[in-house]
């Protein structure tokens, strides 16, 4: 199969974005030394809005001006957060996931300047996050703590924590990685005491489908395990049919020897309800196991105390 000579990479123009550009950049150039890439940055309308997320329809607002330089041919390839993709809808029509990244770290990170862990924080303690998953999370762990919304990439939220406006922050541990700022790293918090977003730490790399030289060229990024990782977790979320304001977390696990788990949990807002569901593939496919994990999560009342949230 021809290999393009040429790469344009559509972006979010975040120093985060941009950053996860680079490590496409520098992937390819080891798969295919001497080919030339380069950055078509967009600032998209979940970027400029400082507002309720849910009333730009959710996470679709970082996603569409991206897809749309994709679509119209002024890009080969659009570089997203696999959990930014809503998993609610299918993608765009003419486009296609051509490859999964390596997954980095899942976990989230408790960010305070005293340095403190936690456990250890005071009562009123103001967390800063917007992230329903998280605030519903942290009211079951630590009810004392209070959550404030803060939103905007993981530069100007740490500009934020600086300027006061909140006394620690959660976010994830692969986006302090991938911009450099993991030193601010207080504590790493384990899966169980902050489960994951759905598509934590995945990179995709998104292409028009019938691109098929694009496809072939970076093709050779995609790995395996996370690509089962992915499919399990994104079927978990559809058939679950959560909103924006829907407090749902889980991961898929690809074992060394192959078997493949996947656990998944939903919570009230105020953390009082939590339905928990861990369940293996064994002959399943990956999105049957994510079927089987919502499909236990139904049985326990999923679907009742996502529809009683108010979005």
């Amino acid at each position: 199969m021809a290999i393009a000579e040429l790469i344009r990479i559509v972006s979010r123009s975040s120093p985060m974005a941009l950053a996860q550009v680079e490590r496409v950049r520098a992937e390819l150039a080891v798969l295919h030394p001497g080919i030339r890439t380069e950055v078509v940055p967009v600032t998209t309308s979940g970027d400029r809005w400082t507002g309720d997320l849910a009333r730009l329809g959710g996470k679709g607002a970082f996603t569409k001006e991206v897809d749309a330089a994709l679509l119209a041919g002024e890009a080969d390839v659009a570089v997203h957060c696999l959990k930014d993709v809503p998993a609610d809808r299918p993608l765009p029509a003419g486009t296609v996931f051509a490859a999964h990244l390596r997954r980095d770290d899942i976990r989230d990170a408790l960010v305070h300047p005293g340095g403190l862990t936690l456990d250890r924080l005071p009562a009123g303690t103001r967390i800063g996050t917007s992230s329903v998953r998280r605030a519903a999370q942290l009211a079951a762990s630590h009810p004392h703590l209070v959550c404030v919304p803060i939103r905007g990439n993981a530069n100007s939220r740490l500009a934020k924590l600086a300027a006061g406006e909140a006394d620690a922050l959660l976010l994830a541990v692969s986006g302090l990685e991938r911009i450099g700022e993991e030193a601010r790293i207080t504590e790493i918090l384990g899966v169980d005491a902050m489960c994951p977003p759905i598509g934590a730490g995945i990179l995709v790399l998104q292409c028009r489908e019938d691109d098929d030289t694009t496809i072939g060229t970076i093709a050779g990024l995609g790995h395996h395990d996370t690509w089962r990782e992915a499919a399990a977790e994104r079927m978990f979320l559809h058939v679950l049919q959560g909103h924006c304001n829907s407090p749902i977390a889980g991961y898929a696990h690809a074992e060394p020897d192959g078997r493949l788990s996947m656990r998944g949990r939903v919570f009230s807002p105020d953390g009082k309800q939590v339905l928990d569901a861990h369940e293996w593939a064994g002959a399943l496919t990956p999105e049957d196991l994510g079927t089987s994990t919502a499909l236990a999560l139904k049985r326990q009342g999923a679907h009742d105390l996502i529809a009683a949230i108010p979005h």
